[in-house]
């Protein structure tokens, strides 16, 4: 009988440890951690066009929409749609904050054409109406 309950704290301590690892491994525990503090943090499955990205930056998390479409050479991510949720978190924000947003996303899609939807769509056509 004691070797029974031995073995069961010993599965249960095992048991511990793998949801642990998997709990601090977890990618979306990842992006809200870096959300909390405010650091870049990019979360994309580049195989599953299918799944949406997410970018946090300054605290301000964004949702990203791939379409895949026919290349010069093959069928890649062609359109990118980006947008937050949370227009309020928004405040702050640079112009330089939303390039390095696109050169980040560019680098992982090169061949996509990105649209930001509103209210950053406006603000960064009124930013390059005033540089012109």
């Amino acid at each position: 009988m004691l070797w029974i309950i031995r073995l069961v704290i010993f599965v249960l301590i095992i048991y511990l440890l793998y949801s642990s690892v998997k709990y601090i491994m977890n990618p979306k525990r990842k992006l809200e951690l870096a959300q909390e503090q405010k650091r870049f943090y990019f979360l994309d499955d580049q195989e599953n066009v299918r799944k949406n990205f997410h970018i946090t930056y300054k605290g301000v998390r964004f949702e990203g929409e791939k379409y895949l479409g026919a290349t010069d050479r093959s069928f890649e991510v062609v359109s990118i749609f980006v947008w937050t949720k949370n227009v309020s978190s928004l405040n702050g924000l640079t112009r330089e904050d939303f390039e390095y947003l696109q050169n980040e996303i560019r680098e992982r899609y090169p061949n996509a054409k990105l649209d930001w939807k509103s209210p950053i769509h406006e603000f960064l056509q009124n930013a390059q109406q005033k540089n012109d």
